[in-house]
């Protein structure tokens, strides 16, 4: 039985799982449906027979149809019926519909759920961030800067499956113009990238798009935090030691150049963990602050941070004098079970790291604007840094270093924060050959 219509054969079919309307010159010749029914075999402007679910749209473009895992009916659209095909005057080249009709077929096969699961960026980072409990506050804050910075971009609407590797980078690559730093661009790919991964485990998307070496595709204008010259840390502790407004942070600042102690750990030392009897510091915990003004008190960095620092005669000294000149407040501030600390502010709560950012801060301003040679950016974790600098460039023995910095990983010690230069190596060139 044929219709004697241009370009459409009349045939039997049977394809209980789709539906449309067949349609001539605008009349409707039936309706398909379940069970046994008519179908017509449709051609494109090009005479081609078009398969089951395939049609041309008046513009040119093709269309095939299908129904998802919910029961909805879904669209696959392209300029192009085979890759060999040219996309008409003016649009965009595109992946044939075939080839489209191939991948989806294959993720169906593979059990990757159909369009992502409808899910956008910015729900996938949300759900990836839900699932991340019991982190420190820091993380937390870290978690919710991305989110927010997500939610500004158009990037954070696109749906999961539609993003490629070529949108990966450009996003990328469009935050850094939009004035990001590279450290802010290094944290938010922190957190997409195993948001996606995520996404590729649970079948939602067949790659990682983000899964591409950062600084290949963004500058890295980050400033690196260098250990400054023992020249430097000699004239700035001169310095605050004559200084008559700063000299009240001698003692901290001194200790900070010669412990190594990140600063928060430094800030929850209360008077117990100073042993003077065998002249060591316990290091087991961190106080910090959140923006609510809520104080914490976290265990270290790493477990490797919990540990016993030696101190010198000077850093002893430091320290008593530190204890003896502790105003004593009518109520002494407790944090999660800890009282006792060295430093209290104004308002007789704990000084936190901030305190000592700004103190700093204050201090190379105030020399930089007195003096020609002009001091570098010198913060707490500077000192930490010049600290382990110094050690190495002594001959300490690296896993000695490894245990007073607190780091579980040596290559930290060996890589990050040591600083060797020309000098240095010439010096230890003389030492072997005159040993």
């Amino acid at each position: 039985m044929r219709f004697d219509c241009e370009n459409i054969d009349l045939v039997i079919d049977f394809e209980p799982w789709i539906w449309y309307d067949v349609q001539y010159r605008g009349k409707a010749l039936f309706r398909k449906g379940k069970g046994l029914s008519m179908s017509v075999k449709r051609r494109d402007n090009k005479n081609r027979v078009l398969r089951n679910g395939e049609s041309q749209r008046p513009d040119g473009r093709y269309a095939y149809v299908y129904v998802d895992a919910n029961g909805k009916q879904k669209f696959l659209y392209s300029w192009k019926l085979e890759n060999t095909d040219k996309v008409p005057q003016g649009k965009r080249d595109c992946i044939s519909l075939r080839e489209k009709i191939k991948m989806l077929k294959k993720d169906i096969d593979d059990g990757i759920v159909t369009h992502g699961g409808e899910m956008t960026v910015l729900q996938l980072v949300q759900k990836y961030v839900g699932q991340k409990t019991g982190v420190r506050h820091n993380t937390e804050a870290n978690y919710k800067f991305v989110i927010n910075i997500i939610k500004k971009e158009a990037f954070g609407e696109k749906r999961i499956d539609k993003i490629k590797l070529s949108d990966a980078k450009e996003w990328l690559i469009k935050l850094q113009s939009d004035g990001r730093g590279y450290s802010t661009i290094h944290t938010v790919r922190g957190v997409v990238r195993p948001a996606f991964q995520m996404a590729v485990d649970d079948d939602l998307i067949r790659k990682n798009p983000f899964e591409f070496m950062l600084a290949t595709v963004v500058v890295n204008d980050s400033v690196t935090r260098e250990a400054i010259t023992r020249k430097q840390e000699r004239d700035f502790l001169e310095f605050v030691k004559n200084d008559k407004h700063f000299c009240i942070y001698y003692d901290a600042i001194y200790i900070l150049f010669y412990t190594g102690l990140r600063i928060s750990e430094f800030v929850g030392l209360v008077k117990s963990d100073i042993d003077f009897e065998t002249g060591k510091i316990k290091v087991e915990r961190q106080l910090q602050r959140k923006r609510n003004m809520e104080y914490i008190i976290e265990d270290t960095k790493t477990p490797s941070g919990v540990r016993y620092i030696p101190m010198t005669t000077e850093v002893r000294e430091c320290f008593r004098r530190i204890i003896e000149k502790r105003k004593n407040p009518k109520t002494e501030p407790r944090i999660d079970g800890c009282a006792g600390f060295l430093f209290l502010d104004k308002n007789d709560m704990p000084m936190v790291a901030l305190h000592w950012e700004k103190y700093f801060q204050h201090i190379v301003e105030k020399y930089n604007k007195i003096y020609k040679v002009q001091m570098p950016k010198i913060t707490p974790h500077v000192c930490r840094h010049t600290f382990c600098s110094n050690m190495a460039k002594s001959g300490m023995n690296p896993k000695t270093l490894q245990y007073i910095m607190g780091h579980s990983d040596i290559g930290v010690t060996l890589n990050t924060y040591t600083h060797v230069g020309y000098e240095d190596a010439e010096k230890e060139m003389k030492r072997v050959q005159e040993a």
